[in-house]
């Protein structure tokens, strides 16, 4: 479900192919409108080249390499006083060819119903960009995928939106 609240959204959804793998990322940028809707912008730009230029990885280096050329892009440093734009997101990687995934997540968690069980794979609580804490690797879940398993991941863009006759 993807239903922004203005003609552009600081919420994305990214999927891509390569080598028999799907790798799928639902973020949540920083900012409404044209700001969130820039960093979008940058969050997809970035996924194409980390994700087209690395012959391996796993989701958690996706995630480093993401939050390493958001920093660098946004010249954030951890002044004071700068901008702390980033974003919160879930990324899976999937292995069509033997049914192994994995998952990596700031800020958002990734659930997985297997058998009408739920199981929630928590996301690490830092986002992509600059964090006030000290940085860490991102944590980095293997899990396996059968057919008939449903994998979620979302962001808070939806249940945060106001307006409407409640505001």
């Amino acid at each position: 479900l993807f239903k922004p609240r203005d003609i552009v959204s600081g919420d994305f959804y990214w999927v891509t192919a390569k080598d028999n793998k799907t790798i799928v990322v639902a973020a949540d940028c920083t900012g409404h409108g044209v700001p969130g809707a820039f960093m979008s912008m940058l969050g997809v730009s970035l996924l194409n080249e980390i994700t087209s230029s690395s012959e391996k990885y796993t989701a958690a280096d996706i995630l480093n390499e993401l939050r390493e050329n958001i920093k660098k892009t946004l010249s954030q440093t951890g002044k004071k006083d700068e901008a702390k734009d980033g974003m919160d997101l879930a990324l899976c990687i999937i292995d069509n060819s033997n049914g192994k995934a994995q998952y990596a997540g700031a800020y958002n968690p990734l659930l997985l119903v297997k058998n009408g069980e739920m199981i929630v794979f928590k996301a690490d609580k830092m986002p992509i960009g600059i964090h006030i804490a000290n940085e860490k690797p991102f944590t980095n879940h293997d899990f396996l995928v059968e057919k008939g398993d449903i994998i979620y991941m979302f962001s808070d863009g939806y249940a945060d939106q106001f307006g409407g006759p409640e505001n």
